[in-house]
């Protein structure tokens, strides 16, 4: 394909700055070779179908992923618990990014104008607001959720219902509606036909609330929260970890069990503690000594469990991390600095879409890593793929 010779310059002022808060481009779309608007390429160019066809693709994995969650616990009462409502609706809030944002971003990011209107534009900005906040608010409300279990585990086993879940999902959407609803009531309608779509960044202290309340606070809630867990979760693994298994059974002394008696008895005497009908001597000592392989065979899982949990934990922070810290810095820093700082128009798009992305890892973290989510939807599959 020819190369076109484009000359990029920074937008001379805030209006041509495209600022959205998960859609960030400039109006000079044009800026990327093969990437200009239909108007001056009659056709879809190579690099539109690749970019089309990529964006595609994550828009219908996000959505089948997060519909198979949901599907999951649905149709598997094992999974009907207060912990995985709120995992089912983080992937509901997913799988509404996926029908009301993508498909638009992605209209948008391809053709580099605005050519639904305004009622639509609002619309989607606002949706693409409201859910996206919801689902990072979603991963700090199950990490407050394992932080409570763990740490207070006895007192909130009695707390951790169902009602309580659905009052912090709800807190999750009045909170991302309150971060989504402001741009609209300053909003003016313009006179000549709309060509981009943008919240309006004049508004800076809009702009540090938006994106202080909806992932600077909620990072540094995760990074709180999941420290904890983690300490806790080392904390356990050492505690439950036996040191010297292969010499305990050879030093192992045991209670008998005869009332009031306070001696103690070898794990290698033959003194009998009972005879059986048949006067055959039994020795409980023994019996206790398969018992006690069997808890420690189980505290062996448990620390198994646990390590898991912690890179589990690593993993889901990480991702998270990696998906929206580059967008939120753009989106904090650029209303501020204005024309002082300019990016190429692509870097806005790449890490939009990246913070998109993380709509896709949710549901693959949070179900990958839990045996009772894998087992469930492995027979939600074999179910699909497989009818009687």
């Amino acid at each position: 394909m020819e190369q076109q010779n484009i000359e990029c310059q920074p937008a001379s002022s805030s209006e041509h700055l495209n600022v959205s808060f998960t859609n960030y481009s400039y109006d000079g779309r044009s800026c990327i070779p093969g990437m200009d608007s239909y108007d001056e390429e009659p056709g879809l160019s190579f690099w539109k179908i690749i970019l089309t066809i990529i964006m595609a693709l994550i828009t219908l994995a996000t959505l089948l992923s997060n519909g198979f969650v949901i599907a999951t616990v649905y149709q598997t009462r094992k999974l009907h618990t207060p912990a995985n409502y709120l995992i089912a609706s983080l992937a509901f809030t997913d799988l509404l990014v996926s029908i009301l944002v993508l498909p638009i971003a992605t209209l948008y990011t391809v053709t580099g104008k605005w050519n639904l209107g305004l009622i639509i534009c609002d619309m989607w900005l606002s949706s693409d607001i409201t859910c996206c906040t919801a689902s990072i608010l979603h991963l700090c409300v199950i990490a407050l959720d394992r932080y409570w279990a763990i740490t207070d585990a006895v007192e909130y086993t009695k707390k951790r219902t169902p009602k309580r879940a659905v009052i912090m999902i709800a807190l999750v959407w009045v909170f991302s509606i309150s971060i989504s609803m402001p741009p609209l009531f300053w909003r003016q309608a313009k006179a000549e036909e709309l060509t981009v779509c943008t919240v309006n960044t004049d508004h800076v202290l809009y702009t540090v609330y938006s994106t202080v309340g909806a992932f600077y606070l909620p990072t540094l809630l995760l990074i709180a929260l999941y420290g904890r867990i983690y300490v806790e979760a080392r904390s356990r693994i050492l505690k439950q970890s036996p040191k010297s298994t292969g010499k305990r059974l050879t030093r192992a002394h045991l209670i008998t069990d005869s009332p009031g008696s306070s001696s103690v008895s070898s794990i290698n005497s033959r003194t009998p503690d009972m005879a059986s009908d048949t006067g055959s001597p039994v020795y409980l000592n023994q019996v206790k000594v398969k018992v006690s392989d069997a808890l420690l065979e189980k505290k062996k899982i448990m620390a198994a469990r646990e390590r898991k949990a912690t890179k589990t934990l690593g993993v889901i922070l990480g991702a998270y991390i990696v998906c929206w810290l580059p967008f939120f810095i753009i989106s904090l820093v650029m209303p501020i600095c204005k024309e002082a700082c300019w990016f190429h128009p692509a870097i806005f798009d790449f890490f939009n879409w990246l913070g998109y992305l993380n709509s896709l890892i949710n549901p693959i973290i949070y179900t990958m890593s839990n045996e009772d989510f894998k087992q469930a939807f492995h027979k939600l599959i074999h179910r699909l793929t497989c009818p009687p």
